[in-house]
């Protein structure tokens, strides 16, 4: 009697390679799309192949006030047309053999985490610091280009000028990227006046200035620096499923023994699993995005 070749009675010996089941992508993506900074923030575009064309209004419509009898004037949005790029993102975990005897519904429940965890971390790195960065564009690279910078510490004063260097181009921010190490600055950013106390944080709703704020957990983002922007002006896309094949026999470059000598599957009776996703990153107005960092040391 033949059995049906479905992922929940194969086993990861069985299918090595391929894309990585609905189901399983599905919820792998979940976790990405939900601890993803960028992709809370950004605005999702539909993609379907490595490369999308969408439009985008840079000006909308306006409106005019006009006499009884008097001709509506017209307005033609200003559209333009601009093309996102996917790149390829990869990851590499090394388990112990046995797994190759999971059904592959066991398997990618145990690697489900980690994969995600890889996949956001590295994309966020990516496109808010410009760290290890396959894209023409980040948060960090779009602020060098303006030089949108608000020196010194996080204080009342300096997220007002902050919020003050964004209105200057007509930019309403929408949210903050900070880090928990910022907490503490953040809750002394008030002032008192007339005896009362205005304070810019608040805590319970982890907002600034009634703004949603988001931490970005990563040892490359320094204490004391803080985003600001419209991130309606960042998009991003996903064209297609994660693709994943496992390995018994490979030498791997990239991962090392405690020793510091490289990791060998055959030898030391291990496997490793290779995820990869494709990923488009784009940002349609580099002004909507300003910083406060750390005065350099004198």
């Amino acid at each position: 009697m033949a059995v049906d070749f479905t992922p929940s009675n194969v086993t990861l010996s069985e299918q090595p390679d391929g894309t990585i089941p609905n189901d399983y992508n599905t919820l792998i993506m979940g976790d990405i799309i939900e601890n993803s900074r960028v992709m809370q923030l950004g605005v999702f575009e539909q993609m379907d192949s490595q490369e999308e064309e969408f439009q985008y209004f840079a000006n909308g419509i306006g409106a005019y006030w006009v006499d009884e009898g008097e001709k509506i004037q017209t307005t033609k949005p200003t559209m333009l047309q601009v093309t996102m790029k996917a790149k390829k993102l990869g990851v590499i975990l090394v388990a112990s053999r046995e797994y190759l005897k999971y059904q592959m519904p066991d398997f990618f429940e145990k690697m489900r985490p980690k994969i995600a965890e890889a996949f956001y971390k590295k994309f966020d790195e990516a496109v808010i610091l410009g760290e290890d960065n396959p894209f023409v564009q980040s948060i960090e690279g779009s602020i060098a280009t303006t030089g949108k910078i608000v020196e010194g510490d996080i204080n009342y004063e300096n997220i007002l000028e902050l919020e003050d260097v964004l209105f200057a181009d007509d930019v309403d921010p929408n949210a903050f990227i900070s880090k928990t190490q910022n907490s503490t600055a953040l809750r002394q950013t008030s002032i008192t006046s007339n005896g009362v106390v205005q304070s810019m944080y608040d805590r319970p709703t982890n907002t600034i200035d009634g703004m949603p704020t988001v931490n970005l957990q990563s040892s490359l983002f320094p204490k004391g620096r803080l985003y600001a922007g419209d991130f309606d002006t960042l998009r991003y896309g996903i064209p297609f499923n994660i693709s994943y094949r496992v390995s018994e026999d490979a030498q791997l470059s990239t991962v090392t023994n405690a020793d510091g000598s490289p990791v060998n599957l055959y030898e030391q009776e291990l496997i490793a699993i290779r995820a990869t996703m494709d990923v488009g990153m784009m940002i349609v107005k580099d002004e909507a995005f300003a910083k406060i960092e750390p005065a350099p040391a004198v």
